[in-house]
């Protein structure tokens, strides 16, 4: 790698949702900061496999099926 063209890549400390702290090598932040996450694999439905929900906002998923209907989804 070139000098002076790429970020400083550092190990950080990342907090996840149930108090473990793992350590990551990142650009973020500096040498030791600690990253407190919001959402993390232990928890997201991408990663546990749990059910998702659509919520019709203003009934723009009633329109969509009414207006497709008769195409068979």
């Amino acid at each position: 790698m070139k000098d002076g063209i790429h970020p400083n890549y550092h190990i950080v400390n990342v907090k996840l949702l149930d108090g473990t702290v793992v350590q990551m090598k990142t650009t973020w932040g500096a040498e030791g900061d600690t990253l407190s996450l919001d959402i993390d694999p232990s928890v997201h439905p991408a990663w546990t496999g749990g059910s998702t929900r659509l919520m019709d906002t203003g009934g723009k998923v009633s329109r969509f099926k009414n207006k497709y209907a008769g195409l068979g989804f």
